[in-house]
């Protein structure tokens, strides 16, 4: 649950970014309102992740999300030029977003299994 709540937060973040742009520097004042409220959304979320995640896979894995989606967010729709390095780089985010899930997954197994044999030697 704490991984699908650090997605929903990583996404909300491109939604809030994509905010900032159209609020043209809190200026007008409906998009202001939008992007605070799902600013505020998103910090909620990533805060409800952190509680099960490491801080530092949860922010890494967070802005990472963030990132890449702002990217591919000004790439498909406000028309952002693209090129090879760029989807290079996106992909390398990716791929450590990847790669910290899958060794935080396994210091959560590696800690649960500890505290279940710590558990039977105390019985």
């Amino acid at each position: 649950m704490a991984w699908l709540y650090l997605l929903i937060a990583g996404v909300l973040e491109v939604v809030w970014a994509y905010g900032l742009q159209e609020s043209e520097g809190f200026t007008k004042w409906l998009p202001s309102l939008f992007t605070i409220a799902i600013l505020a959304a998103s910090f909620f979320c990533f805060a409800k992740a952190m509680k099960r995640i490491e801080i530092g896979t949860a922010y890494a894995a967070f802005t990472g999300i963030g990132t890449v989606g702002t990217v591919v967010v000004g790439i498909a729709v406000l028309d952002e030029p693209v090129n090879v390095l760029k989807l290079l780089f996106i992909a390398l985010l990716v791929g450590g977003i990847v790669g910290l899930k899958v060794i935080s997954g396994r210091a959560e197994g590696e800690h649960a299994a500890e505290a279940a044999n710590a558990k039977i030697t105390a019985d």
